[in-house]
């Protein structure tokens, strides 16, 4: 072990995931951070609140970080404060519906923002998988953090695809040759 050691848990058994989440996390957070610096003048113009709402939600990922390991500490208060932000940005986009319910979903590309929105769009989803890893091992995992992270996923789309829209990204939309109806055997 290194006496210069950059985390306490680094160590940990290999199917102990609890590390594995807090790093996630942490770098998540990092990349929010790291988008909030990338907010321009028009970003911030067109909704002021934008850098205010982001500073939330990084801070909700680091109380959302230990929950595997001490105790869950995010609120349906919260959870709820984050369904609103992520369906006013749904609805500022006039998002419709594919014909399964699902957003229509777009090649993840465009303006600066949009892709990093996209890369935390995607860790978001990484970490949905080692909660459910975890839970799969036989640890407690609390629904709201499967709910949250799951959430973080959708604010991150629909933020990426804001952010193209506001610059003027035409959006590349995706259909699958796997996952379409017409592909899909039981």
């Amino acid at each position: 072990m290194s006496k210069y050691l950059a985390y306490c848990f680094l160590y940990d058994a290999a199917d102990d995931l609890r590390c594995d989440f807090e790093i996630l996390t942490d770098e998540i957070s990092s990349m929010i951070g790291f988008l909030r610096s990338l907010l321009g003048d028009t970003d911030c113009v067109a909704v002021p609140e934008l850098v205010t709402d982001l500073c939330k939600i990084n801070e909700l990922m680091y109380h959302i970080n230990p929950s595997l390991r001490t105790k869950t500490l995010v609120t349906e208060e919260e959870l709820e404060w984050l369904v609103q932000k992520t369906s006013a940005l749904q609805k500022s986009l006039g998002a419709q519906p594919s014909k399964d319910g699902a957003p229509t979903f777009y090649i993840p590309q465009g303006f600066t923002q949009a892709a990093c929105s996209h890369v935390i769009r995607s860790k978001c989803k990484t970490l949905v998988r080692l909660l459910s890893r975890h839970h799969q091992q036989g640890n407690a995992v609390s629904e709201i953090l499967f709910d949250f992270c799951n959430l973080y996923s959708g604010y991150f789309y629909f933020l990426a695809l804001w952010f193209n829209k506001i610059h003027g990204i035409q959006e590349c939309p995706f259909v699958s040759r796997a996952y379409g109806s017409s592909n899909m055997k039981n």
